[in-house]
């Protein structure tokens, strides 16, 4: 377990050791969650990446959105 002080600003330094497991990010998703404060990184540079990446394989909108009405058939 690491601990981290809150400021008088409602600030948080997050522990090297923390960063270093799950990677640097600028932003994290915040959410409470049974009486616990979850941070999850979030990199929004990603979905532009995965956009181009689909668009390099001929992979339109509406491919991915039949492939998820596929995947949800019961």
């Amino acid at each position: 377990m690491v601990l981290a002080k809150r400021t008088s600003k409602n600030q948080l330094t997050l522990p090297k050791a923390v960063v270093e497991q799950v990677g640097n990010a600028d932003y994290y998703d915040v959410i409470c969650e049974e009486g616990r404060i979850v941070l999850t990184p979030v990199h929004p540079g990603a979905a532009a990446t995965v956009r181009s990446r689909l668009a390099e394989l001929g992979i339109s909108e509406k491919d991915v959105a039949d492939a998820v009405r596929w995947a949800r058939q019961e």
